[in-house]
């Protein structure tokens, strides 16, 4: 009779345990406190041309001030050209590994790996570009707009 309660108290202590957790997942968020947006619901735009897609999740990079975005480079050696920005921007990998190269000359065999986790500064008016190869790679980028791009490949 003990092994039996016993039983039963270990298969019900999980299941009482989840039903809290399930509960308190479901607790309403102040918004004067914190908005969220869950995945699904970041607006991503379309895939340009160079093969990355972004989403604008706070500000805009467009105008005067602070910007954030997502930016995926979708795999398949989808890479921009050489080009600078006018103010430095901060980048986080969040996903996959980002492919990356500095100067004006464009060779995709000459590019180091960031991988997931990793953290890149790039500074304002200096060249660089940038991509993925084998794997979609997701980034987070902060910055001070515009956030305005020069080419600057050499021919």
């Amino acid at each position: 009779m003990k092994i039996t309660h016993r039983f039963w108290r270990y298969l019900l202590a999980p299941i009482a345990l989840a039903g809290m957790l399930s509960m308190s997942s479901a607790a309403e968020i102040n918004p004067a406190a914190l908005v969220f947006k869950s995945p699904d619901q970041i607006p991503w735009g379309p895939v340009n041309a160079a093969g990355a897609q972004t989403a604008v999740v706070v500000g805009d990079p467009s105008k005067p001030g602070f910007y954030m975005v997502y930016n995926k480079w979708t795999k398949g050696n989808h890479f921009s050209r050489p080009h600078f920005h006018p103010n430095d921007r901060y980048i986080v990998v969040l996903q996959g590994t980002w492919w990356v190269g500095t100067g004006p000359k464009f060779d995709i065999n000459n590019t180091t790996p960031m991988p997931a986790g990793s953290f890149i500064t790039h500074f304002g008016k200096q060249i660089h570009w940038d991509g993925a190869k084998d794997e979609d790679a997701v980034l987070v980028i902060l910055g001070e707009g515009p956030a305005t791009s020069t080419g600057a490949e050499e021919k």
